[in-house]
């Protein structure tokens, strides 16, 4: 983990570079796709998703939540980036919901410059990675 300073522009460079994107989300993808087939199941994905701790924690402080909410976002999460419904996601599908909610983010974030703790091969920390070594080029 690493402390950064990132803007909303950060993140919309790094997703509007097709080149720099496209390979983080397949490296993120092949990550989480642990049987390698080229699709993410449920159980792939849920991994992932118990991982970032969003609605188990507040403000950095555990808190108990309900074992069948939990089950209901998760499943709901996983439902949007399924966009065929086919209880797998293929990496089309992937990098197209991974790009709405980096582009969310970049929205919410807006232009003013904010600190946040990274984890090392985040999709975050790459956009930051991609603005450093484009401000030394």
């Amino acid at each position: 983990m690493s402390v950064e300073v990132l803007d909303g522009v950060t993140i919309v460079n790094f997703v509007e570079d097709e080149k720099a994107f496209t390979e983080s989300v397949r490296d993120r993808f092949d990550h989480l796709d642990t049987d390698q087939d080229g699709l993410l199941s449920y159980a792939e994905m849920l991994k992932e998703l118990q991982s970032l701790r969003v609605f188990e924690t507040h403000f950095g402080i555990d808190v108990k939540t309900d074992p069948e909410e939990l089950a209901r976002v998760y499943s709901s999460l996983f439902e949007q980036f399924d966009h065929d419904l086919s209880g797998r996601v293929d990496l089309e599908e992937f990098k197209e919901e991974t790009k709405q909610m980096m582009l969310a983010m970049a929205n919410g974030l807006g232009f003013l410059p904010v600190q946040m703790v990274l984890e090392k091969d985040s999709l975050l920390k790459k956009a930051v990675e991609r603005e450093s070594a484009s401000a030394a080029a």
